[in-house]
C-alpha cells in the first residue's frame, strides 16, 4: 500500500492508495497518528483509492476517530466510494465520521 500525504493550506491530506487490510491497516494507521500529531488536528482522510477494507481497515479508522475524539475533533473522511459507504452502513459506524464528497470540501470544512 503506498500512502500519499499533501497540504491544502494548513490541512493535511492523507490519502492512502490500495485495498486496507491486515498489516497494510497497522502501517496506514501508524502514519495516521504521526500526521494528526503533526497538523494541529487539520487531517483529513482520502479515501477515494481504497477500493475495499476488512475489519483491521476499518478498526484502524475506529482508533484514528478514537484518537481524534480526545481532542474534540472528528475524523474527516473525503471522496467515500460506494463500497466503503456500504461497509460503514452495514456496520452502523457511517454516524462514527465526518464524510464529505471530495477532498475541497472536507478541507473547507476546516475554516
Amino acid at each position: 500500500m503506498q500512502i500519499h500525504e499533501q497540504k491544502h493550506g494548513a490541512v493535511t491530506v492523507l490519502t492512502p492508495e490500495g485495498p486496507l487490510i491486515q498489516d497494510d491497516a497497522d502501517a496506514f494507521r501508524q502514519r495516521a497518528m504521526t500526521l494528526y500529531a503533526k497538523s494541529l488536528g487539520r487531517f483529513v482522510v482520502d479515501v477515494s483509492k481504497i477500493p475495499f477494507m476488512d475489519s483491521r481497515g476499518l478498526e484502524t479508522f475506529l482508533d484514528l476517530s478514537d484518537h481524534i475524539g480526545q481532542s474534540g475533533n472528528v475524523l474527516k473522511l473525503a471522496s467515500v466510494n460506494k463500497t466503503i459507504r456500504e461497509v460503514l452502513s452495514l456496520t452502523e459506524l457511517d454516524h462514527a465520521f465526518e464524510q464529505f464528497e471530495d477532498v475541497n470540501t472536507a478541507v473547507r470544512s476546516f475554516l
